[in-house]
């Protein structure tokens, strides 16, 4: 059954206990402070831990990082080259925190492979995973997420409306039809008789439906403004039942003789 706008609003407001574990030697410095402005959507970053061997000076960019942003970081010697060392202690960590925190879920920021399991085990315990990478990162990481962000997008984060990438990412935007059926079918299962379906409640089926969809990826920083930019959809904004802002409604395009 969907979900009432009130009943959607209360959820996004809600503060979830999230652990934010970052795979230093996969993730680029300049990300961070658009990743906790991301993870703040989610909830509060009770525990915020990085990994990596910070004897190295291949970490250098993230140091000056730690104390700006209060992230604790595990030291993890580098004990084979080639080999990333900090994978098993990010999956330890995690299970010791699965078991000995009160927590609602974990933010895995890596774009390695080798955290799918993980990430499945900590759903299996009725955790909310959020996963963060890059475009290269592995399907199978990304398609255990309950929602997978990519981190190329919050590099952008401020004001990403007025910035060259955002604004090439629109211009080039082209409707795919893996895309198009997504977003129909998603509006046609929420949809009412006469054919609207309420925008908050579309948004959170098609995470459900697929892990990575983020309009941000296409270039908009709002769903609502995705949906403009196609012709098959309409789009109609209505108040509020209580107070004074509006929703948007979705509705495929009915042809016309």
């Amino acid at each position: 059954m969907p979900l009432l706008p009130f009943q959607l609003q209360s959820e996004e407001t809600s503060q979830d206990k999230l652990a934010v574990l970052i795979d230093a030697d996969n993730t680029q410095a300049i990300i961070i402070e658009g990743l906790l402005a991301e993870v703040a959507k989610y909830g509060v970053a009770s525990v915020k831990r990085i990994y990596g061997d910070w004897t190295s000076t291949n970490l250098r960019s993230w140091k000056d990082k730690l104390l700006e942003y209060a992230i604790q970081p595990i030291q993890q010697f580098s004990y084979t080259t080639g080999k990333n060392a900090t994978d098993s202690a990010m999956i330890i960590d995690a299970m010791d925190l699965l078991y000995g925190e009160k927590l609602d879920g974990f933010c895995i920021v890596s774009s390695d492979s080798d955290f799918t399991r993980l990430a499945q085990r900590l759903r299996e315990s009725g955790r909310k995973v959020y996963g963060f990478g890059e475009k290269k990162t592995p399907r199978a990481f990304v398609s255990v997420c309950d929602k997978f962000i990519y981190t190329e997008i919050l590099k952008d984060s401020q004001d990403d409306e007025d910035k060259p990438a955002a604004k090439e990412a629109r211009k080039d935007f082209k409707i795919d039809k893996r895309l198009l059926n997504l977003l129909r079918d998603t509006v046609d299962d929420l949809a009412d008789d006469s054919g609207w379906a309420y925008l908050g409640g579309v948004g959170q089926k098609i995470t459900l439906r697929s892990s990575e969809f983020d309009s941000r990826n296409y270039g908009f920083r709002k769903l609502a403004d995705l949906f403009r930019a196609i012709p098959q959809f309409e789009t109609e904004e209505r108040p509020q039942a209580s107070g004074t802002g509006r929703q948007v409604y979705i509705r495929w395009k009915r042809r016309t003789r």
